[in-house]
């Protein structure tokens, strides 16, 4: 699979600015901002955001945009050697910082929404702990809060990696490295099972360019920066830091009970990855403010290219619109939404969290 050229999205976009490796993209016809609230979409570091712009009819950022979402991305690009002391801190209080502070001068020094894909869910909710004031709404996707709870392989797998040794033995984590582990965990679908299904998708073309996007965008593994590595898999996955309240990040102390503005909070079922229970300690944390949990039938890719994918994209732009993540089209309740009082005691409205 070396061979694979990078992928690439599909929906047109912008650069707007550029800091070292990042880039800071807004999607959509024209340059000039619209007049609405914008959306500034932060991914994980461990993989490329092309996922959320796969193909046509398989784009996230896409179906956003065609629901009156004005939407800007941040692309953290490929590390090299030189990056490899780049800590949490530098993604956490220069890059993502800077993005928010672009963005909002684009539109009058308004806060923004945020929104967090897995890790980059966790750098949003510590961005919103450590600056509540500059951002209006906050939406975490398939993200991680307690690493320990459900059934975790991922969680498993990194628990017994000697991070320490690793990092300084190799600087930055090569992104080879980082795809060996994700394939392992699923070994017989990931390596066997998709591939005997390759010639059936012949008759499809549809099927078929969906594949091999696929493919080139779980290859496209970028390196990981040593110090945020290291960080990152010692305080949240070994120590699950994050979830006690006792994760530092540059001497400041991550204290979610600081996320005063709504939370949109939206987990795959069956997410082999970030398992339920792990993103919906989220909704025990929090301590203020509303907060709205949604569950979608789907894997931890499969809910934004897989056959619910509209149903997130109406899910989120319906949030952040209105502050509800059903449609309102009389079909029923599908989330679970909740205000939470100072002292942790929580009214609720709606029914179960039905995808």
């Amino acid at each position: 699979m070396s061979g694979l050229r990078r992928a690439e999205g599909v929906t047109p976009r912008e650069e707007i600015w550029r800091q070292d490796r990042l880039r800071l993209y807004r999607y959509g016809p024209g340059s000039a901002p619209g007049h609405g609230v914008p959306l500034l979409i932060v991914y994980a570091l461990v993989n490329r955001p092309t996922m959320l712009d796969l193909a046509p009819g398989r784009s996230f950022i896409a179906g956003l945009l065609a629901r009156g979402i004005e939407v800007y991305l941040l692309d953290w690009g490929y590390p090299d050697a030189a990056d490899r002391h780049l800590a949490f801190e530098d993604y956490l209080d220069d890059y993502l910082d800077s993005c928010v502070s672009q963005v909002s001068a684009r539109h009058g020094g308004q806060p923004i929404d945020l929104l967090g894909v897995c890790q980059g869910g966790v750098i949003s909710l510590c961005y919103a702990a450590l600056h509540p004031g500059r951002l209006r709404r906050l939406v975490t996707l398939v993200t991680p809060v307690d690493f320990a709870a459900g059934d975790n392989s991922l969680a498993r797998l990194v628990r017994d990696v000697d991070v320490d040794a690793l990092v300084d033995a190799l600087g930055t984590v090569p992104g080879e490295l980082m795809s060996a582990g994700y394939l392992a965990l699923q070994p017989h679908q990931q390596l066997v099972r998709k591939y005997l299904a390759m010639p059936g998708r012949d008759a499809d073309p549809e099927e078929r360019d969906l594949f091999l996007r696929m493919e080139q965008w779980i290859y496209d593994s970028p390196a990981q920066a040593g110090e945020m590595f290291r960080q990152f898999a010692r305080d949240c996955f070994q120590r699950n830091l994050l979830v006690r309240g006792e994760l530092e990040i540059g001497g400041q102390r991550i204290d979610l009970s600081r996320i005063r503005l709504p939370v949109l909070n939206v987990y795959g079922r069956r997410d082999h990855l970030v398992p339920p229970p792990s993103s919906q300690a989220l909704g025990r944390l929090l301590d203020g403010g509303d907060y709205t949990e949604r569950a979608i039938d789907g894997g931890h890719i499969g809910i934004f290219v897989g056959r619910r994918s509209e149903e997130l994209q109406d899910c989120v732009a319906n949030w952040l619109k209105t502050g509800a993540a059903d449609p309102g089209d009389g079909s029923g309740a599908a989330c679970r939404r909740t205000a939470i009082s100072a002292a942790g005691t929580r009214g609720g409205e709606g029914g179960s969290s039905a995808a």
